[in-house]
């Protein structure tokens, strides 16, 4: 199949922030230096890892998914695929153009979409899109054309007239899809685009994506939301510390997370010794430990829920919570990593 995107052992290392003087300001507006990095990110060289050698594969049409917790390297991996950051090392190629050196050419090819709506503010719904199309030559009458048959589209069109205050959380997030449409892109992009929208705002959106992928567009969207993914994506890169870790359809990762069964159980007292005493046990395929919580697999599930329980309480510790899960991208997710998917 024709690709969208391409990426070549992508790397991208934040520089450290500077030392501090004694007695004086700090001179760097990243945390202070002896903050830890924020979860997921590895320190590397004197510098913040944010990817390590990613090496991604886009088809044309394809509803793509980036799957990772805060920290994994996702929106830093937008961010150099829509040329607003710099890679440290590698190629990336998005509808056939280099970011690095065609980057005009790149812009003019995709539509971003933020995490959190930045429409302007002073201007109404169509407005707003009308500006948008002036950035790429698009006559007025026209931009106006395209903005009403997007507002329509995307079932805001009575607001078009609307001051942004005046729209939802989710009419926000459309009117920003639609923006992003305005010049006809070839590749859609969406920084976490549910994050903060209430489940009937997150469903409807669902049915925008859908749509928009009914039509053959190409679309980018990272998300820590394993049901979003799932639900909508063709297939998934599952990406932590900056590193691929799997890549296939929602349906192949699930079938290759460990055990029939994963039964979660919630520790007072040591985990680890906890686990140890559970993976002695018949029956238990795989045991492994995030923080407090036990992550048990086995073929029989509930059936071992109270020979888990002994084993735990043995040792001296004490089950908290128990939770059931059938095969999922979560699981899998905590088998290639040891932890879940916060």
């Amino acid at each position: 199949m024709p690709t969208a995107i391409e990426t070549h052992a992508l790397r991208k290392i934040y520089a450290a922030p500077p030392a501090r003087k004694r007695g004086g300001p700090r001179t760097s507006t990243f945390a202070p230096r002896t903050a830890a990095p924020p979860q997921g990110v590895r320190v590397e060289g004197g510098g913040i890892a944010a990817l390590d050698g990613l090496d991604l594969s886009v088809h044309e049409g394809e509803f793509f998914g980036l799957l990772g917790p805060n920290g994994a390297g996702k929106t830093t991996t937008i961010g150099i695929l829509t040329t607003r950051v710099r890679a440290t090392s590698g190629e990336a190629f998005v509808a056939g153009k280099n970011v690095r050196t065609e980057d005009v050419a790149v812009r003019r090819r995709i539509g971003i979409v933020p995490q959190i709506p930045n429409p302007d503010r002073s201007l109404n719904a169509v407005e707003n899109l009308i500006f948008h199309g002036a950035y790429f030559g698009i006559s007025a009458r026209e931009a106006e054309r395209r903005a009403m048959a997007l507002l329509e589209q995307f079932d805001i069109g009575d607001k078009a007239q609307a001051k942004v205050e005046e729209l939802s959380g989710g009419q926000q997030q459309r009117l920003m899809i639609a923006r992003a449409l305005l010049h006809e892109p070839q590749v859609l992009f969406l920084d976490e685009p549910t994050v903060g929208l209430d489940p009937q705002a997150r469903l409807a959106l669902w049915d925008v994506l859908r749509r928009l992928h009914g039509e053959g567009r190409t679309i980018v969207m990272t998300t820590h939301y394993m049901q979003e993914a799932d639900e909508l994506c063709d297939r998934l890169a599952i990406v932590d510390q900056g590193r691929l870790l799997a890549c296939d359809s929602p349906a192949n990762l699930k079938a290759l997370a460990p055990g029939d069964t994963r039964i979660d159980l919630s520790i007072e007292g040591d985990a680890a010794a906890a686990a140890a005493a559970c993976r002695a046990l018949d029956g238990v395929t795989r045991v492994d430990v995030a923080a407090q919580d036990i992550l048990a697999y086995a073929a029989r599930g509930g059936e071992l829920i109270p020979t888990l329980i002994r084993a735990v309480e043995q040792v001296g510790a004490r089950v908290r919570n128990i939770n059931l899960a059938k095969p999922s991208l979560e699981s899998l997710f905590v088998s290639l990593t040891g932890r879940k998917l916060e």
